[in-house]
């Protein structure tokens, strides 16, 4: 009797609390016959007549009483959990895992995190910041952030931060003065440069420009390393000629420590994307941050 339906011994606490199928079914929102079904069928698998029903009455039995009686704190236990569970609609609590780049992790999330949290103080945010693209769900984090062509094809996504990003090339006024200013990106081949390396082992290599005038060129690198705090500090430094994201750049550029080059191949590409795997039944806390980032990107496009 372990696997007796739920939604029929509801149906049969619902007609003896109404004493009535038509009332019931009309405070449930069916038909009175689903619910005289659903009796039926309750009956049928217990063996005993829970309700006597006549054309004019319904009445409980004293199997039926005795059944009501023991069922009534449990299904107001069911009620109340789901009630639970349906108010983090309105008020969504628990911990939202991300996974990010570093980029997005220093340059675009802090100017999200702490409106979101504030609109939302009973959600907590876990955020791991990594270059490499890994299975999000499988790691057990609730979305991801990472770049049109990184983004899985089956999953969701929507814009998160800027809708377009720059990489940009620079070099220390220093190092400008003693090994000439580049024209071209094939002349950085003659100069020493500082590279980024991702987790995976992986230096990409420069990509200049877009479209039919793009170029690619793979130069040697005086310092290779996966953390941007270093490779700036090279920069600056004089150690060689840095290209990474515009927003990494800018405060040495605008403090005059690093000087822009190549200005005419400045890279553009999309801003990152948030992704997620499915709309259904989104946990409360990325349905909330979907919903947020969604409010914001029509704000900031007005």
């Amino acid at each position: 009797m372990n696997d007796l339906p739920l939604a029929d011994l509801d149906a049969f606490a619902a007609v003896a609390r109404e004493r009535s199928f038509r009332s019931a079914a009309k405070k449930r929102g069916v038909s009175a016959s689903a619910l005289s079904e659903a009796l039926r069928r309750l009956e049928a698998r217990l063996g005993v007549r829970l309700l006597n029903r006549t054309t004019r009455s319904v009445t409980v039995t004293d199997a039926g009483r005795r059944l009501i009686e023991r069922l009534a704190p449990a299904l107001g236990e069911i009620a109340g959990a789901l009630d639970q569970v349906a108010s983090e609609r309105d008020n969504p609590a628990g911990t939202l895992r991300l996974n990010v780049p570093t980029i997005v992790a220093r340059k675009i999330l802090p100017s999200i995190v702490g409106p979101f949290l504030a609109a939302h103080p009973s959600i907590a945010m876990e955020v791991t910041a990594e270059d490499g693209f890994i299975d999000v769900l499988a790691a057990g984090f609730d979305a991801g952030v990472r770049y049109e062509e990184r983004v899985e094809k089956d999953m969701i996504a929507i814009p998160i931060g800027p809708h377009v990003q720059r990489y940009v090339t620079a070099a220390a006024p220093t190092y400008l003065a003693r090994h000439g200013v580049p024209q071209h990106p094939r002349d950085i081949l003659e100069h020493a440069t500082i590279r980024h390396r991702f987790q995976n082992g992986i230096a990409l290599a420069w990509e200049f420009g877009e479209g039919d005038a793009a170029m690619t060129v793979a130069p040697p690198a005086t310092v290779l390393a996966n953390a941007i705090d270093l490779e700036i500090s090279a920069a600056v430094d004089g150690l060689g000629i840095i290209r990474t994201f515009e927003e990494f750049l800018m405060p040495e550029i605008h403090a005059g420590r690093l000087v822009p080059i190549l200005e005419d191949w400045v890279t553009s590409f999309p801003g990152p994307y948030l992704y997620y795997a499915s709309r259904r039944h989104m946990p409360a806390p990325l349905r909330a941050f979907v919903d947020f980032l969604k409010a914001r990107q029509r704000q900031l496009s007005r």
